[in-house]
């Protein structure tokens, strides 16, 4: 349930409510907007006499939501959520480059390639510590090391570093790592999940590879619900009948998203297609369908890769990458 709160109401008439509807077994999330201020009831709402509150003279409109994402409902906050990390920007019309290796491979791979996608524009340092695979038999990232060395990479360039988390229990090496990916595989790993509500870090949730977007949303609920709200949502293909491609890229992800909720979005163009070639027409298509940032993969040497090498580009792809993306959100203004 929402209420809008009418404009010219006291901060004390809205403490009041406040505290009269924490008495009926309800929390409440604010929202101030630029032009309205909506209060969202969160918890058991059917003891709430709809005609009762809409009576008050503060109110201007009480609407009960259907869906059972809350916090992440657009309803709940109208205006877009805009994370900010070491003055980077993501959504509310701020676009960003995600960018790096699929894994920390070494300090000299990781040094080269921060500095060149820096240069390319690229805002955030992308890189694989902790590496989920299909067979156990596959690399598994140099895990603290590979944190190491991302931070040696985050000093050396000064870019925000966005690394994936595995389990609850490496928690205390992400300290210093500036947003917190959540896979695909862990998308509803809600133990995961808890545990980084807890947290007051940005996570970047990767949608699932045969989640529906209610799905997404749900999992982003759990994070908000622990009272972490700094949440940027990834679309990164999902699984069909499709074998020409990984995945296939659900583009129109993107919009509806933006329907549904005020969280940002971002592509992973990489993941969504497995091929290098794909990744630019993908990516633009993503900026043109509103994606508020891409995450791209990017070696050195895409041949001697640990880890998806075939989807990785070189730093000189990325920088046309980039350049084309950035053609056509001027070109979509």
């Amino acid at each position: 349930m929402i209420a809008v709160i009418k404009q010219g109401t006291s901060e004390k008439q809205v403490e009041n409510l406040i505290q009269w509807l924490n008495t009926q077994g309800v929390s409440t999330h604010i929202s101030n907007g630029e032009y309205s201020t909506v209060l969202g009831l969160v918890g058991d709402t059917s003891k709430i006499d709809i005609e009762l509150l809409e009576n008050l003279e503060i109110i201007e409109k009480v609407k009960r939501i259907s869906e059972p994402f809350k916090n992440a409902n657009r309803k709940f906050h109208p205006d877009d959520t805009v994370i900010e990390v070491n003055g980077n920007k993501i959504g509310g019309g701020n676009f960003c480059f995600i960018a790096g290796p699929c894994s920390v491979e070494s300090e000299e791979q990781i040094l080269e390639v921060a500095k060149r996608v820096k240069a390319a524009g690229a805002a955030f340092l992308r890189g694989g510590a902790f590496k989920p695979r299909t067979s156990p038999y596959d690399f598994q990232g140099l895990q603290a090391t590979g944190l190491e060395l991302l931070m040696l990479a985050k000093r050396e360039t000064g870019m925000p570093i966005v690394t994936e988390i595995m389990s609850t229990k490496h928690l205390p090496l992400f300290e210093d790592v500036d947003i917190i990916q959540v896979g695909a595989r862990n998308m509803q790993n809600f133990e995961l999940l808890k545990e980084l509500g807890r947290t007051n870090k940005p996570i970047l949730l990767k949608r699932g590879l045969a989640n529906n977007l209610k799905e997404l949303l749900m999992s982003a609920e759990y994070i908000m619900a622990g009272g972490n709200e700094k949440i940027i949502l990834c679309e990164r293909g999902i699984r069909t009948f499709e074998t020409y491609t990984r995945n296939t890229l659900d583009v129109s992800a993107v919009p509806m998203l933006h329907e549904l909720t005020h969280l940002p979005v971002v592509v992973d163009p990489s993941h969504a297609s497995g091929l290098a070639r794909l990744v630019k027409p993908m990516a633009l298509s993503a900026a043109a369908a509103g994606a508020d940032g891409l995450m791209i993969e990017v070696h050195n040497n895409p041949q001697k890769a640990l880890c998806d090498g075939a989807q990785s580009l070189t730093p000189d792809q990325f920088d046309d990458v980039a350049k084309a993306v950035n053609t056509v959100r001027e070109a979509i203004k």
